[in-house]
């Protein structure tokens, strides 16, 4: 038996559970891990007998619960290496300068280093020779001192330090990673893996083919548009998970500023009901029992829109009758499908 439940889909969080009668998998950690856990047990999925994390790529919305996730059950994240530098660097703390305050340090510095050389001239000569001595007098008195109070060197603590308490309490810390790399299959359990680079404004991102018991799942989203070796990827699935994220009226009128919605509309962004209806018509081979539309974004898009706009698409081929069209929920587990 394959099951696969969608926990969640959109912009506020993408989330999916697929399993095998041996192995089970999630895609995406796009929920906190109580949000997961809670969709988890509320679609009759067991959180206890998750053995991988497969991630897409770094966005929030597919790996907000991912750290605290991995570390509460204890099992490998699957990541391509750019994907995971990517997410590091998301959640380490960066500081920045401005180039002012640079520009307002180095003054100050420059201004100490002539304060300096100023003082030195007029000691004259053999100034160099005081100096050291006074510092070095300072050194011994200090050293004295401390050793009079029985204080013991930091260097020499008798504390142990815990160095490796102190990684996994990082945000970063993950109890196992296995990296990837798109086109190179991978199996975890009984369930083959094929990872396939996609479109996308992110550091390395991929989608999934997942084969198991006979069984073929594609699952495509957050992609500009279905370049040649998506459509080849998502041929002969049995259930194909495809991204319909908005309607291009409602993007161009919408809230979004204009920047926003080029980046949305671009070749790395998402696709639209028009693009997404096209594949399903031209190129879609027709093979999937379920055809499940996903990352449709609440505020550019309708459920009812993109319904129309596949089911539009899929009518009148005799071949595809049999196809079910499936819409994924952003703030509740799907049906579950079961094959």
């Amino acid at each position: 038996m394959i099951r696969m439940t969608v926990l969640a889909s959109g912009s506020r969080g993408n989330c999916t559970v697929v399993s095998s009668s041996r192995t089970r998998v999630l895609i995406d950690a796009g929920l906190s891990c109580r949000e997961i856990l809670k969709r988890m047990v509320l679609a009759n999925e067991d959180p206890a007998t998750l053995d991988a994390i497969l991630i897409t790529h770094e966005h929030q919305d597919h790996v907000a619960g991912l750290g605290v996730l991995a570390r509460k059950l204890g099992i490998p994240v699957f990541i391509t290496e750019p994907t995971h530098r990517a997410w590091v660097r998301m959640l380490t703390p960066r500081t920045t300068m401005t180039y002012a305050k640079w520009i307002e340090l180095r003054a100050q510095e420059r201004a100490a280093a002539t304060a300096e050389q100023a003082r030195r001239e007029e000691m004259g000569e053999g100034a160099n020779d005081i100096i050291e001595q006074i510092f070095s007098e300072s050194d011994q008195e200090i050293a004295a001192e401390a050793e009079a109070a029985g204080a013991i060197p930091e260097t020499e603590s008798t504390e142990p330090v815990d160095e490796l308490s102190r990684i996994k309490a990082a945000p970063t810390y993950l109890p196992a990673i296995e990296h990837f790399q798109a086109g190179v299959n991978f199996t975890v359990g009984d369930i083959a893996i094929t990872p396939f680079t996609i479109p996308h404004d992110a550091a390395d991102p991929c989608g999934f083919v997942l084969e198991t018991e006979g069984t073929r799942i594609g699952i495509a989203t957050d992609l500009g548009y279905i370049p040649t070796n998506v459509k080849q990827a998502l041929k002969r699935c049995d259930i194909m998970m495809l991204e319909s994220n908005h309607d291009l009226e409602m993007l161009r009128d919408g809230p979004y500023p204009w920047s926003v919605k080029q980046r949305v509309m671009s070749r790395v962004g998402h696709l639209s009901n028009d693009t997404a209806a096209e594949f399903l018509q031209k190129e879609y081979d027709g093979g999937a029992a379920y055809v499940i539309l996903a990352h449709i974004s609440e505020s550019n898009n309708l459920h009812s829109l993109a319904r129309i706009a596949a089911e539009s698409a899929l009518n009148g081929r005799m071949s595809l009758l049999g196809n079910k069209l499936v819409l994924a929920q952003q703030y509740e587990p799907t049906e579950s499908i079961i094959l």
